[in-house]
């Protein structure tokens, strides 16, 4: 009888233990990051380390609350196939671009600085895999447009490894 309760004690101490290290990795788990490159034309390349949002918890959460993006990051919205969609900027603090690519790394729709906590929805205009959002006025400064092409392997076609950073 003495046996089983130490042995019940020790499982419920390793339960509590483990659990709270699961939270505690949980709730402190940073964002892992994968160079995304953008083409403009043969010369000029700009690249980011994006996060990725690629599960639906992900992507409904995306950058909402946090106050500061550095100018060369950004976060990836994966979504895995061609569809309309639309992103929207509630508690989200920051202004943003927001890059429409579709499954092949084509640019096909740029919204530039998105309004800080605007609910209103903004669509991709046509079907896409993914978005990318950047910090606001990003693609404008640095010449970023339609038609150019993004390199990340969540894109297919040709050429679509990025160099490690």
């Amino acid at each position: 009888m003495r046996f089983c309760v130490r042995a019940q004690t020790l499982v419920l101490v390793l339960w509590i233990t483990v659990g709270i290290g699961s939270v505690a990795f949980a709730a402190g788990e940073k964002p892992s990051f994968t160079p995304l490159v953008i083409e403009s034309d043969a010369t000029t390349q700009h690249t980011f380390m994006v996060e990725l949002a690629l599960t639906p918890e992900q992507r409904q959460k995306g950058l909402m609350y946090r106050k500061s993006m550095a100018d060369d990051h950004g976060m990836l919205f994966d979504y895995g196939h061609e569809a309309p969609i639309a992103m929207w900027m509630k508690n989200t603090f920051i202004p943003l671009d927001m890059v429409f690519i579709d499954r092949t790394g084509v640019i096909r729709h740029i919204h530039k600085n998105a309004i800080p906590h605007d609910e209103t929805p903004i669509p991709s205009r046509y079907p896409v895999q993914a978005v990318l959002e950047l910090n606001g006025d990003i693609t404008t400064r640095l010449g970023i447009k339609v038609g150019d092409r993004v390199r990340h392997p969540v894109f297919v076609g040709p050429s679509q490894a990025v160099p490690e950073p």
